[in-house]
């Protein structure tokens, strides 16, 4: 049996202690970096708009439906946050909750094989729980953080932390688009969500293993109080005393506005680049680079403040010249390059005598011809799942309305002559609805397999804004037919179809994915050449000033560039470049911040402080989202969004700049003293 590790001094432990207490607190990341990349990112947010809340009447009311979880669900961990911080303070418990809190999430996850189609409820109270359980761990996680590293060690412990959980996220989510995909039904899916629990519960083992419980200061009771009691004074008490915490908060502020910009490029790439007419390949694919090319480079940037690393000044050197030649060579290759390698989109497409143009043509416009009986249809936006937004003062419910033409004529025909290629169909399904056939040109339009395209607006459930991509071979004019095939599946009770509008999308892009690869590959074997070449000679001075404040500032500089970038992108190749450079930020600037709070933190306190910290972190998924939520209402495009976000990074970086690091350490360490001298330790 396995004897409990004794929380001895970090300078009195032998180095290959030291090493394996280091290894198994960053076994963690990879253990929990399954649940971010599998059930928040990739996997159940499509899960639940498409099979869960199947029997809704929108896709944007399962959209809604899965906000308002995710609100609820980052509502409660940000008030139980600092209040389970301080008790295990309180009651040197960090460990005992994190194993409460992992055992929850485990089980809420693992709970998540058991939803189907309609199952929203189920889904997002197992989510709920799940998310609870994984936020919750969390603050007990990164508390642990200065207890298991050495203070000058901090920096590179927490960048190897997320290179773990780059890696164990990635290699999970990897395999789970494997099951997705070989698995019948929706069977692929249910045991990918379960495998995340299981992945969670036996990476977690490490962390319990190997390190032992932080040495507190554990407080008596007072007469007639209780611990929730107790731990609630003492946050009450530090809020008081937040005028001697002068710096860390000031870095919490800062952290608060740069960290809101970082997490909404985290969250939106994807809708963006599917915004911007990119294929679903470059974006799956994308979100996979980052996810394995942030391994490496969270490492890279967590030497950057490393003094006693001989090649500091070639990490300095890699990583400036990446920042400057990915945008360049990036954007340079959309211009030079041919379109067929970079993505570009060839013009708009425009209406002509015979056919509409790009956009979207709505029910109630001159641009469908209809044979035999159709009648209109008014379904307001309620009906849809569409509802005015708080704070969406300009928004008119009357506006939400969609009109759609339905028709169960057996001789039912709908025609749209458009100029385009790729088209996107909006219909209803529902309990009456019948199958369609699909032409093009008066001929069957196949699918992939050869086989003719049918669609069966069959459910048990009205749903309206259901939606189906259609595309011609070639770009030009082309007249889109729908036509009644009489039939029905087993259970329908007729043949109803209703189209709600037809938008003519954006250009194809054309990329080759190999030659975009081999183009960033060629990039980085010149900045690896670059960094060994000119490092030690001319950026000496550079990482000499290189601090882990300065380092973070660095990484906004870099996620400046990429808001300004990204409101100009307009090809497939800069999409990967500007993911790449995400890529090489991104760990490392969450982590090093992880890091530099540590350094600025009462070690007595952690728990406390960090649960504060995990607030900031759940405040930082309000703002930016606003601002895209407004400019997507006012532009009808997300680019002024992400110019926006700007804005965060340089305000952030001005607030940064101010905090006084060495002064804030200073006050962290005379608070660790005055507690540890009241408790005669």
């Amino acid at each position: 049996m396995a004897s409990t590790p004794v929380d001895l001094p970090l300078h009195q432990l032998s180095e290959k202690e030291y090493k394996r207490r280091i290894r198994a607190w960053a076994m963690y990341d990879w253990a929990n970096s399954a649940f971010a990349t599998t059930i928040l990112a990739a996997v159940l947010p499509a899960y639940y708009s498409s099979v869960a809340g199947a029997n809704l009447p929108s896709a944007a009311t399962a959209t809604q439906y899965w906000s308002i979880t995710l609100s609820i669900s980052v509502f409660i961990v940000a008030i139980l946050s600092p209040i389970l911080g301080t008790v295990s303070d309180i009651m040197r418990g960090k460990k005992k909750f994190l194993s409460v809190f992992v055992g929850l999430g485990v089980v809420g996850t693992g709970l998540l094989v058991l939803v189907d189609t309609g199952d929203w409820l189920m889904a997002s109270i197992f989510f709920i729980i799940g998310r609870i359980g994984f936020g919750a761990a969390n603050v007990f996680y990164d508390a642990l953080l200065p207890h298991v590293a050495k203070e000058e060690d901090q920096d590179r412990v927490s960048t190897y932390g997320y290179a773990l959980g780059y890696l164990g996220g990635g290699i999970l989510l990897a395999i789970n688009v494997v099951m997705i995909f070989q698995l019948p039904a929706n069977w692929g899916v249910r045991w990918s969500l379960f495998s995340v629990a299981i992945w969670w519960l036996v990476f977690s083992i490490p962390i319990f293993r190997q390190v032992p419980e932080p040495v507190g200061v554990s407080q008596k009771l007072l007469p007639g109080t209780n611990l929730v009691r107790q731990s609630f004074s003492q946050i009450r008490k530090t809020l008081r005393e937040i005028t001697q915490y002068r710096e860390l908060f000031r870095y919490l502020v800062a952290f608060l506005i740069y960290n809101d910009g970082i997490g909404i490029i985290i969250s939106v790439a994807v809708i963006y680049g599917a915004e911007l007419g990119f294929g679903t390949t470059e974006l799956v694919l994308a979100i996979l680079l980052v996810q394995f090319v942030g391994i490496p480079y969270s490492l890279v940037f967590g030497n950057l403040p490393a003094k006693s690393n001989r090649r500091q000044t070639v990490y300095v050197a890699f990583v400036m010249f990446n920042i400057i030649a990915l945008p360049l060579v990036g954007i340079g290759g959309r211009f030079i390059l041919p379109k067929t390698l970079t993505g570009t989109p060839s013009p708009d497409f425009v209406a002509t005598e015979t056919a509409v143009g790009q956009g979207t043509h709505t029910a109630d416009s001159n641009a469908f011809a209809l044979t035999g009986n159709w009648d209109t249809q008014t379904v307001s936006g309620t009906e849809r799942g569409e509802t005015c937004a708080w704070y969406a003062f300009w928004c008119d419910e009357a506006e939400l309305a969609a009109t759609y033409v339905a028709t169960d004529d057996v001789n039912g025909r709908f025609n749209f002559a458009y100029n385009g290629q790729p088209i996107e169909l909006t219909y209803s399904i529902g309990p009456d609805h019948g199958i369609w056939a699909v032409e093009l040109d008066g001929e069957p339009l196949l699918d992939d397999a050869g086989d003719p395209i049918l669609i069966d607006a069959y459910q048990n459930t009205v749903r309206y804004d259901v939606t189906t991509e259609l595309q011609a071979n070639v770009e030009g004019e082309h007249v889109l037919s729908l036509v009644n095939t009489g039939q029905s599946a087993p259970g329908s009770s007729g043949t109803r179809f209703a189209v709600s509008e037809v938008e003519v999308l954006p250009p194809l892009r054309s990329s080759n994915l190999g030659g975009i690869i081999g183009l960033l590959l060629a990039t980085q074997a010149v900045a690896i050449l670059f960094a060994f070449l000119t490092g030690p000679h001319l950026f000496q001075g550079i990482a000499d000033r290189l601090d882990t404040k300065r380092s973070i500032i660095l990484a906004l500089s870099a996620y400046a560039i990429i808001a300004i970038w990204g409101y100009f992108l307009n090809s497939v190749v800069e999409f990967w470049f500007l993911a790449w450079l995400v890529a090489i930020v991104q760990g490392g600037s969450q982590a090093l911040s992880r890091s530099l709070y540590a350094t600025m933190t009462p070690k007595t306190m952690s728990g406390e402080f960090f649960g504060f910290f995990s607030i900031m972190s759940k405040f930082a998924s309000f703002l930016s989202p606003l601002v895209f939520v407004l400019s997507v209402a006012l532009f009808d495009s997300s680019r002024p969004g992400v110019a926006s976000l700007f804005i965060f990074f340089a305000v952030g970086i001005f607030l940064l700049s101010r905090v006084n690091v060495a002064e804030g350490k200073a006050v962290a360490d005379a608070k660790d003293a005055e507690i540890l001298a009241a408790s005669g330790q």
